[in-house]
């Protein structure tokens, strides 16, 4: 019997996006996929040894993600990640992402370092997974045919979880694991909607996926959150088409996917206040294109009148000060609440 090709996936950055997709593509070939351990603070000095000085928090993650995978895979599936929209692309960290870690001087399985574009849809995400399968060495134009459109499906049943208000690592266990999404569901409301409990206080959690959903760096954020009672949305809820809007109304859209995303979902929560009592960003330190996210999210909030607090991660921030200041930003948010309530 043939052994399988094992290809590992580091747990960081896009992961968070596009795990389900490249997973189900993968098997689908015939591979064994295989991630990197959760994020703890071995992987992240293990990261911070070989990154660059200026690189932020999730870059360095994403070399010690990298490094756990060695020795244990065939393949390093590290995508060269240019535009996911066609209309914007991915910050230069990640453009040279497989070249930053490839020449670390820590000695790699083969790199898969395929360009991910979907600029020229649909002919750049066909040539991805065309020469993803060239890359482990599978030709057959039927399998790879059947893989992709197994992978968009799956892809789309997560995007559709999301929308929902679960939480990726929820979502993916549900679409890959076969989990009811039942049980999973966070609680929060889906942004569109009124809140499920509108005693409750709302908060619009923004910010990159991975600097939001890895409980290590973002020292529990969302888990925090969920435990002071909070309803929770954050841009993944919000369908596209209601961002998108917001892209002809700005002066000047970013050049960066995630942030487009980001200062998008924000606008949108600005216009519809109803759904929010406030707003907490999650910005890496040292990232320059969030730096300019931040301060526009800030200005748009004080200009609406709706509290907002900047929340800047990195390998120092630590548990204790980060819950004060949610429960402080928390219970200032329900005080202004209940004293709109009782008029």
């Amino acid at each position: 019997m043939k052994k399988k090709t094992k290809v590992g996936i580091p747990r960081a950055l896009a992961y968070y996006t596009f795990y389900p997709l490249w997973r189900t593509f993968l098997e689908k070939l015939g591979a064994e996929v295989i991630i990197s351990k959760q994020t703890n603070r071995k992987v992240l000095e293990d990261g911070i040894k070989e990154t660059v000085n200026d690189a932020c928090i999730p870059i360095k993650v994403y070399h010690g993600h990298a490094f756990d995978l060695v020795g244990k895979v065939d393949y390093l599936f590290m995508p060269r990640m240019i535009s996911a929209d066609g209309l914007a692309t991915f910050c230069p960290k990640f453009l040279g992402l497989p070249d930053m870690v490839r020449y670390t001087g820590v000695t790699l399985p083969r790199v898969i370092d395929v360009r991910y574009n979907r600029s020229g849809f649909p002919g750049g995400l066909l040539r991805f997974f065309i020469q993803v399968s060239r890359a482990i060495e599978v030709r057959n134009p039927f399998k790879i045919a059947y893989a992709a459109a197994s992978a968009l499906v799956v892809q789309k049943k997560y995007q559709n979880l999301l929308l929902q208000g679960m939480k990726p690592p929820q979502a993916i266990d549900s679409v890959l694991g076969g989990k009811s999404p039942g049980s999973d569901k966070t609680g929060s409301a889906k942004a569109g909607s009124a809140p499920a409990n509108p005693n409750k206080v709302s908060v619009a959690l923004l910010g990159y996926p991975y600097a939001i959903y890895d409980p290590y760096i973002s020292a529990g954020v969302y888990s925090k959150l969920d435990s002071l009672n909070v309803n929770v949305i954050t841009y993944e809820q919000i369908p596209l088409r209601h961002m998108r809007r917001f892209s002809r109304i700005m002066p000047q859209n970013f050049f960066w996917y995630y942030s487009n995303q980001v200062c998008w979902a924000g606008m949108y929560l600005l216009e519809n206040k109803e759904l929010i009592d406030g707003i907490i960003h999650v910005t890496a330190f040292g990232c320059g294109p969030d730096a300019m996210v931040d301060k526009t999210l800030e200005l748009e909030a004080k200009h609406s009148a709706v509290p907002f607090l900047s929340l800047t991660i990195d390998e120092h921030t630590g548990e204790g000060g980060v819950q004060t200041r949610l429960e402080a930003f928390v219970d200032m948010l329900a005080a202004k609440k209940a004293k709109t309530k009782a008029g």
